[in-house]
């Protein structure tokens, strides 16, 4: 067996044998129905068959079907900083995570029309146990991170992920994209975890390590979305947490969560790509001659990247005056938008709980409490 072999996706060799496994599976039907309404089996299905590498499967399928998914689920997807990118060349995204499916596929629709490298995604194992999933997340140039190792197997694991991402960046010229914290954030305080760039960094293999950062070309990326689907789901975990309770998932919950997030009512979505890190990387050089000191500091630049570039909507600025009974401001949404999330409120939570209403109010609100770090016009 290969080095990478348990957690590669599918080489294109392999990609054709694949989807004949699938391809009478009952959520492939759903997938391909939902994409193609209009279009019998027979017709997807010999396409499918036809199908010999990732980037066929993902241009001819998996395109489409988030163009659906944003058609039927949102109010479109808007970009910025796309002309920072070089046609051919790969980068480290690192970004903000909301979504357990859409952040990376989203990216990869961009990128797509951008004419730019896709990504190959990091995918917590855990998300992917129905084998239906597991199949179609290799299909789709998806990598797996195991979770739920001892400490000593996470060391491991560690450093196969990390020199695996080197080989995907720098052998194969493959974009490559990750989150910048273990799961999503529940609270609307994006911050990167720096465990996760120590993971990249163990792979410098003797280089100095920032100027590996450097090297593979670090590029922050801030997703922001009007309503997250799953904003209610995250609940639970927020009232355990509260109440100094360890939060145990329930049994397909990561499903159930991963399937609200694709089809659910988001709204307005908004992608920027931030700089390349390259200056910043200099300077932390400069200031820092420890490896840890210089990973907080990497983490940092981040953090203050996606910070400061994430899109506030109304929905935020909303949450924010509720949460702080005041109207600071109300210039930047309607009385309409406001009755609207007032609504919406009281559909998805009991309003009586003081804990999960300020946890939902909180989700939303954090986002401008974060940005006011950055931009004086925000202040009331």
């Amino acid at each position: 067996m290969q080095k990478f072999d348990t957690i590669r996706p599918f080489f294109d060799a392999e990609i054709n044998d694949a989807i004949l496994k699938v391809i009478n599976h009952p959520m492939m039907k759903a997938l391909m129905n939902f994409t193609f309404p209009q279009v019998e089996d027979s017709v997807w299905k010999e396409q499918l068959r036809k199908t010999q590498s990732i980037r066929d499967f993902q241009c001819n399928f998996i395109y489409h079907s988030m163009r659906k998914i944003i058609e039927k689920s949102s109010d479109g997807l808007t970009t910025s900083g796309f002309e920072k990118l070089e046609k051919g060349k790969s980068y480290l995204f690192v970004s903000n995570h909301r979504d357990i499916l859409l952040d990376t596929t989203l990216l990869n629709t961009a990128l797509f029309e951008h004419g730019l490298v896709m990504t190959a995604s990091a995918i917590g194992d855990n998300l992917v146990k129905k084998d239906f999933l597991n199949v179609l997340a290799k299909m789709n140039r998806n990598f797996l991170v195991r979770r739920g190792l001892t400490p000593r197997e996470m060391l491991e694991s560690s450093r196969t992920l990390s020199e695996y991402i080197r080989h995907l960046l720098l052998e194969e010229s493959r974009s490559v994209w990750i989150a910048q914290r273990e799961g999503r954030t529940k609270d609307g305080n994006d911050a990167t975890n720096p465990g996760v760039l120590k993971m990249v960094g163990m792979a410098s293999d003797g280089m100095d390590l920032m100027d590996y950062f450097k090297n593979i070309k670090v590029v922050p990326v801030s997703l922001s979305y009007e309503y997250d689907p799953t904003d209610v789901l995250k609940i639970p975990q927020l009232l355990a947490e509260a109440n100094n309770e360890i939060y145990i998932k329930e049994k397909n919950e990561d499903f159930m969560t991963l399937l609200s997030g694709v089809m659910g009512q988001k709204k307005r979505i908004h992608m920027h790509i931030g700089d390349v890190l390259n200056t910043e990387i200099d300077k932390i050089k400069e200031e820092f001659d420890k490896p840890n000191k210089q990973i907080l500091a990497l983490a940092q630049v981040i953090d203050d990247s996606i910070l400061s570039n994430y899109k506030l909507w109304p929905t935020n600025y909303i949450a924010y005056d509720i949460l702080n009974n005041r109207a600071v401001y109300s210039h930047l949404y309607t009385e309409e938008e406001k009755s609207l999330f007032e609504r919406r409120l009281e559909m998805r939570i009991d309003a009586e709980n003081p804990i999960a209403l300020q946890g939902l109010l909180s989700m939303y609100a954090n986002p401008v409490v974060n940005k006011l770090k950055y931009h004086n016009e925000l202040k009331g």
